[in-house]
């Protein structure tokens, strides 16, 4: 059912200077922020020859990326991001496996202009898992 790996999320305490680490210390192809408010976070992605990587940075006060950077000051891996194909028919797979959907188990249109979903860690070896349809 899932695809490839479309990125890692990183939450990082100061999105300027992990963007300047890994333009000059790394060489990488690094993007420009952009606001997500319907996520609560700023993001900037970067782009690397198989994949990328999603830093997050907590955007408003009620910023689920607030509470994980309270938990881990220095920052850490938030989520990893897979690609389906279909995700309404993910979803009903998943509920039907009994993994949990989180939100309203809608999907939310994420930064990449696609529909998202997120699962519970729980469910999954506690790793917060997003699906994005492609």
């Amino acid at each position: 059912m899932i695809g490839r790996l479309n990125h890692v999320a990183i939450a990082v305490p100061d999105l300027d200077a992990a963007s300047a680490q890994y333009r000059t210390m790394l060489g990488a192809d690094v993007g420009a922020p952009q606001d997500e408010p319907d996520h609560g976070v700023t993001v900037v992605f970067i782009n690397l020859p198989n994949t990328k990587i999603e830093l997050l940075y907590p955007l408003g006060e009620a910023s689920p990326i607030q509470g994980f950077l309270d938990k881990n000051p220095a920052g850490g891996i938030h989520h990893v991001c897979y690609e389906v194909d279909d995700i309404l028919a993910a979803r009903e797979h998943l509920l039907k496996e009994g993994a949990r959907v989180l939100g309203n188990g809608e999907p939310k249109i994420g930064a990449h202009g696609k529909p998202v979903l997120f699962l519970h860690p729980k469910d999954f070896n506690g790793c917060l898992v997003e699906l994005e349809q492609v």
